[in-house]
């Protein structure tokens, strides 16, 4: 059946499913998974479910109760672990908030807010050179894009680069990302009166993030908010990263390769100017492919 998950997804996904070695067998964790994935890639009412995925009550309830328990989120986690370090990459994405999910009291504790286009909540995501999910996050769409950006930029690392647009163009966002010893690669504002070193080629890699909310907008219950609760609806941004880390990291030819960038230069990239990191960036890729496969750049 259509949006069942593929062999490669299932060969993932299964070592991370909780363990239950006592008591009562659950149902079939391939077929339940099938169902929620369904819902995930159609948008259809959980009512809706076809008979093939079984009861939808069960399909619904595992769904809430791997939640609650975090399993989604682990899940995420262990994509994360293998993340390329080197880059990160954050943005955010709005999507419009469905009747059915905007019917809630206090909507402001559900990361629900009022914008220019009604009610919209507002996706955050950290991915790295691969596009695979670093962190995830919800806010409601009228909050400004750097809100969150100091809880998910915490796992910068020593050394990496991060890119952003001109929306993260703040002093405090360079500021962090300078203590944690990483690089703030992001376009100045055209107010700002400082001299900033920003490399337009490497800030051309940052369409990864652009892609992977084109991929996960895909799944019709992510592009259009129908779930009342905030909890409820990350979780299906979260399955639907999944299913894209997956894709990622299958062997298979359509998949583009990583983003990778290295240095070797004695100076600091910081004080290199736009045509010298340019000139760097370029020698190294040259001199990279004259190198015997599988050795990796110092």
């Amino acid at each position: 059946m259509r949006y069942e998950l593929a062999d490669y997804e299932w060969t993932a996904i299964k070592p991370m499913l909780p363990n239950k070695p006592r008591g009562v067998p659950r149902v079939n964790d391939r077929r339940v998974l099938n169902g929620i994935f369904w819902v995930l890639r159609s948008g259809a009412p959980w009512r809706d479910l076809p008979e093939a995925f079984g009861p939808y009550t069960t399909c619904y309830n595992r769904f809430v109760r791997w939640r609650r328990a975090g399993v989604w989120g682990r899940m995420i986690d262990a994509l994360a672990a293998a993340q390329d370090a080197a880059v990160q990459m954050i943005d955010t994405s709005i999507v419009r908030v469905h009747q059915h999910g905007a019917c809630i009291t206090r909507n402001q504790r559900q990361s629900i807010g009022r914008s220019r286009g009604g009610l919209t909540s507002k996706i955050h995501a950290v991915v790295d050179s691969n596009g695979l999910p670093v962190l995830l996050a919800l806010s409601p769409g009228e909050a400004h894009d750097v809100r969150l950006a100091g809880k998910l930029l915490s796992r910068l690392k020593a050394g990496s680069m991060l890119l952003a647009d001109r929306g993260y163009d703040a002093d405090w966002i360079r500021e962090l990302a300078m203590k944690k010893g990483a690089w703030a690669n992001i376009p100045p504002k055209s107010n700002r009166t400082d001299p900033i070193c920003f490399s337009p080629y490497l800030y051309r890699a940052r369409n990864r993030v652009e892609r992977f909310f084109n991929r996960i907008k895909q799944c019709r219950r992510v592009a259009t908010r129908y779930d009342r609760l905030a909890a409820n609806y990350l979780a299906f941004v979260q399955l639907a990263s999944i299913s894209y880390g997956c894709a990622l990291m299958s062997p298979r030819p359509s998949v583009p390769g990583p983003i990778t960038f290295s240095f070797s230069s004695d100076r600091d990239v910081k004080e290199l100017t736009d045509a010298e990191l340019t000139a760097l960036i370029r020698s190294q890729l040259a001199t990279d492919e004259e190198r015997p496969e599988g050795e990796s750049l110092n």
